[in-house]
């Protein structure tokens, strides 16, 4: 007799390997369906943005070409889940359904949503943790939170010991037949009028295999220099994992186990290991403060910031939005997240202090740009990030620590490569005025080919003025 099929709903996590309801699924050998839901009719849940969209569609390429070399497909259906994945367990005949959690307070509706819509139709539903490294619970303290500064909540997790180990992906899956889906190109996903994602085709490889092409690089050599190199954007020092880790084409315990393991082969690795650690820790610190706060993106942690007098400036926005505030490092970066849909994390920090600082604009202006046009724009990382570093989230800079972009810049891109790659206008003048060329003499400026407020706007706003503006902002709100 032939067993009943188990479908294998894919969530957010895009990938074969270290995959528990897959693997789950496989061990049982009857066959199987991979279903993915595009969901945006779901109540709560947070429509994609647009490079997310994008980066959303290569990977679903990729997860089928996976499944077809181990003799299976995947299935795509658009509308909410807990109509359509009962709708395909009718269809199939299914015996039950499988999925991989996902700690976020929409999601866990939805999966709540779809598992009583099963349990009606006597389907039976199972559920794994996947997209943490610790349960929150198990990080409680006696009033029942979660910490809410980063370091002890680090140690705390460390201390809990090594993570589940990976799985591995199956080698194969027997499919089944008759189970009709839509193309990748039906979800509508990708721009086409007008085009503008030419720099994030330029810029990525998506999917499972570049994922760990990447990490295995990234611990092979760059790792080496991580902790010196981190900082700069003017060189390769990161690793460029986010947004593969961000839609689950390589999970959190693959990246543990794969570092630690480095780590021992080759100690002199061990620093810069251990730092790159402490970065996959802030991801697992933001994802649990949303399993605490699910209104992260939209309300202030700390409560002081809530009468915080922010501006209405929309020409302000405008130029930080499209790398025209006349401070070079800031324009780089902004420029550099509109062609590749990514920005390296010091320029994050001095474009958001910008924003929220010199120019007194609300924070959640600022995270709902980066929500639309980062590649790995993550509802848990993105707004715990931007709250940090306006002051009203958790473990926050201190609201007086304002960045200073022309000191950022001559600190962390020193020789300027960084500003002449992504500010051209900017490209011939030499290193000590290319973050400030304002400075400049006409006779510089002319040479250089420049003109400020012509080719390359002065600054919108001036460093001091907005510092002591900023300062007493906050004096006012922490008064009531």
């Amino acid at each position: 007799m032939t067993a009943l099929p188990i479908i294998v709903w894919f969530r957010e996590s895009l990938r074969l390997s270290d995959h528990p309801a897959l693997a789950a699924a496989a061990e049982r050998g009857a066959p199987v369906i991979c279903l993915y839901v595009f969901d945006e009719h779901s109540p709560g849940l947070r429509p994609l943005g647009g490079a997310t969209r994008w980066w959303l569609a290569q990977s679903l390429r990729s997860l089928q070409t996976r499944l077809r070399e181990i003799g299976n497909d995947l299935v795509l259906r658009c509308g909410a889940a807990a109509t359509v994945v009962p709708a395909v367990a009718r269809e199939s005949n299914a015996s039950a359904v499988f999925w991989n959690d996902v700690a976020q307070a929409p999601q866990r509706d939805v999966a709540k949503d779809v598992d009583e819509a099963l349990a009606m139709l006597g389907i039976e539903s199972n559920s794994f943790a996947d997209d943490l490294l610790v349960d929150p619970l198990r990080l409680r303290g006696k009033d029942g939170r979660g910490p809410r500064v980063f370091t002890p909540f680090w140690k705390r997790l460390v201390a809990l010991g090594d993570p589940p180990q990976t799985l591995p992906a199956p080698k194969s899956l027997t499919p089944v037949a008759g189970i009709s889906g839509l193309s990748v190109e039906q979800l509508e996903l990708e721009p086409t009028a007008p085009d503008w994602a030419g720099g994030l085709r330029e810029t990525w490889q998506v999917g499972e295999r570049a994922a760990q092409a990447r990490l295995a690089s990234f611990l092979e050599t760059t790792v080496q220099t991580y902790v010196a190199d981190r900082d700069r954007p003017d060189q390769d020092g990161t690793s460029r994992l986010s947004p593969h880790l961000r839609f689950g084409e390589i999970s959190p315990r693959q990246v543990w186990h794969a570092a630690r393991f480095a780590a021992a082969a080759r100690p002199v690795t061990a620093g810069g290991i251990d730092k790159f650690m402490s970065e996959l820790g802030w991801r697992e610190f933001s994802r649990h403060l949303l399993h605490d706060r699910p209104d992260l993106a939209t309300r202030n942690l700390q409560a002081t910031f809530d009468a915080f007098p922010w501006r209405h400036d929309d020409a302000g926005l405008r130029a930080w939005q499209r790398g025209r505030t006349g401070y070079p490092i800031v324009d780089a970066g902004m420029r550099e997240l509109w062609h590749t849909g990514t920005m390296h994390n010091r320029v994050r920090m001095v474009v958001a202090s910008f924003l929220v600082k010199h120019l007194l604009i609300d924070w959640r202006h600022g995270e709902r740009w980066f929500w639309d046009t980062l590649v790995d724009a993550d509802a848990a990382s993105n707004p715990a990030s931007w709250q940090w570093v306006a002051g009203s989230g958790a473990d926050a800079a201190p609201y007086f620590r304002v960045f200073n972009p022309v000191l950022q810049g001559e600190k962390f891109d020193p020789d300027g490569a960084y500003v002449r790659r992504w500010v051209g206008e900017l490209a011939a003048l030499p290193a000590p005025l290319i973050q400030r060329p304002w400075s400049a003499t006409p006779v510089e400026l002319a040479s250089a080919g420049v003109t400020l407020d012509g080719n390359y706007p002065a600054p919108i706003v001036d460093h001091k003025m907005a510092r002591e503006r900023a300062l007493a902002a906050y004096a006012r709100a922490r008064k009531g």
